[in-house]
């Protein structure tokens, strides 16, 4: 076998690369990674925590508003300062950027800041950010360098923004237009409506959040229009221009036209392997770009390997760190006394931070319908208890659909608030082969919404 100075050397310092570092390095191996931006990849820095923070931010002016109904007198209207908030979520993920290099120092890795590319399947050049490059050999490589927003071209495409730059925007846009329908476009359209912008929704497709059970759909779109969202679906852009004052005039294909201060496209993202190398190397990609892995995560070049967002399965942050661990087994065994790890994709719980927000695990009705054939579906929606004096319209969807030859929940979901607190919990239930039975016979809390999964009794049809 070659010497190598590395055993594994890892492209990319989000959350797949770094716990696949730190865990081969606990592992006993040698491990070196590579990262050209601040760490902790998309989910840090543009991702999942900056999104979560700025929602809980636009929740508060529904709080404002909905407080008077318990008896609370605001003086002066709340105003929303758009510096402060950027501020203090940069300081927080200044704080995780650290977090993450000590995660990287604490465990030996050594951690390089630069572009990684392969020159062949056991070496990388890196090149600093001055420009200095350096070889670093390895037994094994790990492409983990995320996803990237993706823009179609069209004209004036140049003068949009991506989820990328929402974050930081120099000022907080009075009107913005979200062209996008997927889970990142209409939950930035419920945060910066929250945060006091008027927001149009522009979706080419019939109905948002393809991929979605049908009737969360449907729900959610409803929800989001009676909090003043204005979602339009069967619209599709043409052309943007900009107007002498800044003015983006959006033309749409009917004709009709808008005008925003800011226009974000969240039109799906794509792997991010630019420069990385691989069309010389012969590392097999989907039409898309995303890396073709195996159940072990090796790519078609024998030594190198990818995972999370670049690979194109499921693009969560929880996922890519089981799959990380996955791959840490299979290179170096599992941990004393424990079995080497699989990677199970069924029964993902994941949640959508629209306002209401969805919490959702299993399949959806369509689904399970080809799936089963015979299923029952359990659903119902309500006012929660903390609208009944809020003065809010917002109402709360709970739906259940089961196996009918089984008795198997075999999918959970949920639109209203705290859905991704209580699916959770729901999703240890459906890993384990939980039974309507089961749920029937569970004693609820109440009373809280998380209580209705176990009182549905009522099918709602088969």
């Amino acid at each position: 076998m070659a010497d190598h100075t590395h055993d594994l050397f890892v492209i990319g310092g989000g959350s797949g690369g770094v716990r696949a570092a730190r865990f081969a390095a606990q592992r006993g191996a040698r491990v070196g990674m590579a990262e050209s931006g601040r760490m902790g990849g998309t989910c840090v820095n543009v991702g999942c925590i900056p999104k979560k923070l700025y929602s809980y931010g636009a929740h508060y002016a529904e709080g404002f508003t909905e407080a008077a109904g318990y008896g609370w007198e605001i003086a002066q209207p709340p105003t929303l300062n758009w510096a402060t908030l950027k501020a203090n979520r940069a300081k927080e993920i200044t704080r995780l950027n650290g977090i993450y290099e000590g995660l990287m120092t604490n465990a030996q890795v050594l951690r390089l800041q630069g572009h990684g590319r392969l020159l062949d399947a056991h070496t990388v050049e890196v090149t600093s950010d001055d420009g200095k490059t350096t070889r670093h050999s390895a037994r094994h490589i790990l492409i983990a360098t995320g996803g990237t927003p993706f823009v179609p071209e069209f004209p004036g495409c140049d003068l949009v923004v991506t989820s990328d730059d929402m974050f930081d925007l120099p000022v907080l846009p009075r009107r913005l237009v979200v062209v996008g329908g997927g889970y990142i476009g209409c939950e930035m359209a419920s945060i910066f409506h929250g945060l006091g912008a008027e927001v149009t929704l522009l979706y080419r497709g019939e109905q948002i959040l393809r991929g979605f059970d049908e009737e969360v759909r449907a729900f959610t779109a409803d929800e989001m229009c009676k909090h003043g969202v204005d979602v339009r679906v069967n619209a599709d852009v043409a052309r943007i221009e900009a107007l002498p004052d800044g003015t983006r005039r959006l033309t749409l294909k009917d004709g009709a036209q808008l005008d925003a201060d800011v226009v974000l496209y969240a039109t799906g993202r794509r792997a991010n392997v630019r420069n990385l190398g691989l069309e010389a190397l012969g590392v097999r990609q989907a039409e898309s770009g995303a890396i073709e892995v195996d159940e072990h995560f090796a790519t078609s070049v024998p030594g190198v390997y990818a995972l999370g967002d670049v690979v194109g399965r499921m693009e969560l942050t929880p996922v890519a760190l089981a799959e990380a661990m996955v791959l840490v087994d299979h290179l170096f065994g599992p941990a004393p006394g424990q079995s080497a790890r699989t990677m199970d994709y069924d029964n993902i719980p994941t949640a959508v931070f629209t306002h209401p927000p969805i919490g959702t695990v299993g399949l959806g009705e369509q689904q399970a319908r080809e799936r089963f054939g015979a299923i029952q579906v359990f659903r119902g929606d309500f006012k929660p208890l903390k609208h009944t004096l809020s003065g809010s319209s917002e109402r709360t969807l709970v739906k259940l659909i089961v196996d009918a030859a089984s008795d198997r929940v075999v999918g959970l979901h949920m639109v209203g608030a705290d859905a991704g607190e209580i699916v959770q919990g729901f999703a240890v239930a459906l890993k384990c082969g939980a039974t309507k039975a089961q749920f029937d016979a569970t004693i609820g809390i109440h009373p809280t919404s998380a209580e209705e999964f176990v009182t549905l009794r009522t099918m709602a049809r088969g």
